[in-house]
């Protein structure tokens, strides 16, 4: 990023702000604050981008010491140089921590008071003191804590913002009821709902790409383009976590929201402007054409234990308290965007635990090329890696070098440390709390948005819940690509393999033996 674009970020903060806050990290103890909440604010901190007069306050059950509150909080923070460490004795003197109940008036009572006399002791006018609340907790809490901050440490005559991590609710019902009673307490400008997916670089990037381009925008639609695969795997099992994810399983985990959004910004329109309420229209007509999703066009699957022994199974979770769970660890789902764009594109939707590799990629599959004259040529492919290495690269059909005259399959490839030097990506939170202190929020989940999702998984959801419905549940061993049934799935969509046996991506060798004339 150029150094006059970073200023631009830098005094549109200062700005909006009038050059101070006071950042409630609410959770302080927690695993999100220390892992990710903290090093996200240190990230800003480091390079400019909180305002001038900041501070961040922890709150906690937890009681603890200054010491040991820094201790904690600081424990993930990754220092290079030592100009980082020096940077970082300098965020330590900016935050403090206070402990307290969740369900007590006298906690948030002195919590406002902690805060009132840091505004004091930093000189701020009223209009100065502006407070973010960053609820990094379960859910359980969520609305005991939104009414106990806005009856006690709300500040009436200056900015106020209310940060909410998911789950935000387990269907359709639970997560009215959590918004309603948000909405109750504060206004819509006022809430965040962050999805982290929505911070990656290349989520972040799929809106220029598709509208900053000409030669993408033509092709994008259903008369081009046969089908989409959305693709989350991770390498490791719930890993002394079974007892929480069999609360929530892999679709509400992961798929009801990351992939959910990266699929509204594949297929959305294109917005009147990069207004985030004009975004976020976009993305709310898109969910209300997609219709709840069939047990037809879902695959369902569990992780076993690997071939060899050494891994455990999903059952063999010793926090796991229900050992005959049907809890899916692998769901594979298509989606049906009923409108002009996209009428008859499958959608389909893959993530899963347990598997052989860490990967999060968005597929876009066109169509056969119509009377083509080379014969055994594969589709051409647009494929997003959002994690890890992140780039794009377009699957295209070449001359195979040489004497031969045979087509072969190559790529035009941007991938990002490759082309670009001295590249730092920030972490997702960076880049959503940095949005928040500039009141933008299209990288945020408006209530009606949230509400159109959960409509498209809710049925589903609720048959997978119902033990007397019994839904097939197929098996994958851990470390493997999945289910054996999931080819013949994602074929039974659209999606071709043919003629691609001898791509790989990013180097492909030309030998002889491997490239017969």
């Amino acid at each position: 990023m150029s150094t006059s674009a970073i200023q631009q970020i830098r005094d549109q903060v200062q700005h909006e702000l009038h050059g101070a806050v006071t950042i409630v990290v609410l959770g302080a103890s927690g695993d999100l604050a220390k892992k990710k909440t903290y090093p996200a604010l240190f990230g800003l901190f480091k390079n400019g981008f909180l305002p001038s007069n900041t501070h961040i306050v922890g709150y906690a059950r937890t009681k603890m010491t200054h010491d040991q509150y820094l201790e904690r909080v600081t424990q993930y923070i990754k220092l290079g140089t030592e100009e980082d460490k020096a940077k970082l004795n300098a965020f330590k003197q900016v935050t403090s921590y206070q402990s307290g109940q969740y369900d007590q008036a006298e906690s948030w009572i002195a919590l406002n008071q902690a805060i009132e006399q840091s505004e004091q002791d930093r000189q701020l006018q009223p209009a100065q003191r502006n407070r973010v609340y960053y609820m990094a907790l379960p859910p359980s809490v969520f609305i005991p804590v939104a009414q106990g901050i806005k009856q006690h440490v709300y500040n009436a005559t200056a900015i106020n913002r209310l940060v909410v991590e998911k789950p935000f609710g387990m269907d359709t019902e639970s997560s009215n009821e959590l918004g309603d009673a948000l909405g109750a307490l504060f206004k819509e400008e006022e809430i965040y709902r962050i999805d982290h997916y929505l911070g990656k670089e290349m989520v972040k990037n799929v809106m220029n790409l598709r509208f900053a381009n000409i030669f993408f925008a033509h092709a994008w639609d259903r008369q081009f383009i046969d089908n989409v695969q959305i693709t989350f795997k991770e390498p490791f099992g719930t890993e002394g976590r079974g007892g929480y994810f069999d609360d929530f399983g892999i679709i509400r985990d992961v798929m009801q929201n990351h992939l959910l959004q990266v699929l509204t910004l594949i297929a959305m329109e294109r917005p009147i402007s990069t207004d985030s309420e004009a975004i976020r229209d976009e993305k709310v007509k898109v969910l209300k054409c997609i219709r709840p999703i069939k047990l037809d066009n879902a695959l369902l699957g569990q992780y076993v234990g690997d071939l060899d022994g050494k891994k455990p199974g999903y059952l063999d979770d010793d926090s796991l308290k229900n050992k005959e769970s049907q809890t899916p660890t692998f769901a594979a789902l298509a989606l049906f965007i009923e409108n002009e764009r996209w009428e008859g594109v499958p959608f389909v939707l893959k993530a899963g635990k347990a598997l052989n590799e860490a990967k999060v990629e968005v597929r876009i599959q066109f169509k056969n090329v119509a009377g083509n004259l080379y014969d055994d040529t594969a589709r051409n492919e647009l494929v997003i890696r959002i994690q890890p290495k992140e780039s794009v690269y377009m699957k295209f059909n070449s001359k195979q070098p040489g004497l031969s005259y045979q087509t072969i399959q190559t790529d035009l490839d941007l991938s990002y440390h490759d082309r670009y030097t001295d590249l730092a990506i920030p972490d997702a939170y960076e880049s959503l709390i940095l949005d928040v202190l500039r009141n933008d929020h299209s990288n945020f989940v408006r209530d009606d948005e949230l509400e159109a999702s959960w409509k498209i998984f809710t049925p589903l959801l609720h048959a997978i819940d119902d033990p007397k419905q019994h839904l097939p549940l197929v098996t994958y061993p851990y470390g493997s690509r999945g289910p054996q049934e999931l080819n013949a799935f994602v074929e039974k969509f659209g999606y071709d393999r043919s003629n691609s046996d001898a791509y790989t991506w990013p180097r492909q060798s030309m030998a002889p033996q491997q490239n017969k004339l």
